[in-house]
């Protein structure tokens, strides 16, 4: 069956019909998308859909402890600390320390302040200070793009065997299989594809996603290294 073309519009309007069915109303999470708004924060955000895609994630592999790495206003950190149980916990690293301000803000509206740690710093200096003896279940990298590959080798020794580690961004609109294009951050998930490519320790996989953030997608990978 042949599909017409589409475009952002009929992505839009999918994602707020899918959403209506799928995705109950959460005011915390309103709260955190309006707050970030006013500090022009959203549009770097996850999407609803895609926050709750990382919430079932965490949720279908039993998670208890979650690492994330780019806070920004803490809308995504929210979505997947809702998928902890009482005892979990969530650590998220933010350089900026008025995106970590704001985050803190949300954080504690949501009422999971006693799950969620920010760690305020360059993760390229914070993530080396972190025990790899606590193994984190799931990680989630949505930060600088230059920077995936260190991120991606911090994740994985950081998540246990057969954890998972996701990350954000990684098709912008099908500019990184453009050799036309070579800006950073596509250099950036280029240089994570050839990464993982020689990395016999790891298997994944990339799921490309158009929807109201526009045709972009995560890398899913599964660490399968014996340190954890």
């Amino acid at each position: 069956m042949a599909f017409t073309p589409s475009n952002l519009t009929d992505w839009i309007r999918s994602d707020k019909y899918h959403n209506h069915f799928l995705i109950p109303p959460n005011d915390a999470l309103t709260a955190a998308l309006k707050l970030s708004e006013q500090n022009q924060l959203s549009s770097y955000a996850v999407s609803e859909a895609q926050g709750k895609f990382l919430n079932l994630v965490a949720k279908s592999i039993q998670a208890l402890r979650i690492l994330e790495i780019g806070t920004l206003a803490g809308y995504s950190t929210i979505w997947l600390a809702n998928a902890l149980p009482d005892d979990g916990e969530l650590v998220t690293c933010e350089i900026s320390e008025d995106f970590a301000k704001i985050a803190q803000i949300n954080i504690n509206n949501a009422g999971l302040m006693d799950k969620v740690k920010i760690i305020v710093g360059p993760a390229m200096t914070t993530l080396p200070n972190i025990n790899p003896n606590a193994s984190f279940d799931l990680a989630f990298i949505d930060a600088d793009k230059q920077s995936n590959v260190e991120y991606f080798i911090q994740a994985k020794r950081l998540v246990r065997k057969r954890g998972v580690i996701i990350v954000d961004n990684v098709v912008r609109n099908g500019r990184v299989a453009d050799p036309n294009q070579n800006d950073p951050h596509i250099e950036g998930v280029r240089k994570l594809l050839e990464y993982i490519k020689n990395d016999s320790t790891v298997e994944a996989t990339t799921l490309g996603t158009a929807g109201e953030k526009g045709y972009d997608g995560f890398l899913y990978a599964v660490n399968m290294s014996s340190i954890n």
